[in-house]
Formats: C-alpha cells, structure tokens, sequence
C-alpha cells in the first residue's frame, strides 16, 4: 500500500452482506449509482447500524483486484425474483481482506454511499 493509492469507501448495510464479501470475494456496486470510474486500489467497507457496537465504522478493507459488469440476476443467483434481478452491477473483485488494528469510528450515523480518499490524506486526517 503506498500513500498516493486511492480508498473507495463502500457501504456494507448488514453482516450478512459482509459475509458475502468474504466469502465470495466480490462486492457488488450498482450500475446507476456507481462513482464515476473505480479507480480505486482498495476498497474499504463501512459498516452499517445493523452491525450493532461495530456500527459506522471501518475495520476492514481489501484491494481491488479488477472489475466486471453483470446483472444482479448472474451475482445472486439464488434471488431471482428479486425486483432489481435485471439491473446492472460492477462485480468488483477483491484479494485478501485486511482488519484495521484501530478502526475509523464515527460519532453519529452518516448517510453515505461511496467515498474516494487518497491514502495520503487519511493517514493525516484519523
């Protein structure tokens, strides 16, 4: 990891889709809500209120080893009837997951998406 890599900040909303992303190896980021390009080395995954004391935080993270557009349908196989089956998604592959020894904690709950941060300016700012 050099200073000058770019972080994608990805929302993970429940463990169970956290448990996919290890599992799977993959994260998934819809077509029409995507950042504009993933230029990003690494994704990190903050964590939603369902992951009760470890809520709106950052404790892992992996880099990002390509991407490939499919339909939700072809990721989740098992869903489908789901009303998005049809949509457009980036599969975004990831290598090994990594844990923060000292996670990025928020105070209050933020409403985000996706965030891009440039290691550099992280390691300066937490």
């Amino acid at each position: 990891m050099f200073p000058e890599d770019r972080v994608l900040v990805a929302y993970v909303p429940s463990p169970s889709d956290f448990s996919l992303i290890q599992g799977q190896g993959w994260y998934r980021i819809p077509y029409a809500t995507a950042p504009k390009g993933l230029y990003a080395e690494w994704l990190a995954f903050y964590f939603g209120a369902a992951f009760g004391l470890r809520k709106w935080s950052i404790q892992a993270y992996a880099p990002r080893l390509g991407h490939e557009l499919v339909q939700r349908r072809d990721l989740l196989p098992n869903q489908p009837d789901h009303p998005r089956a049809e949509d457009w998604y980036f599969r975004v592959q990831l290598g090994d997951m990594m844990f923060l020894e000292r996670p990025i904690i928020s105070l209050q709950w933020r409403r985000i998406t996706f965030l891009t941060y440039n290691l550099g300016s992280l390691s300066r700012c937490c």
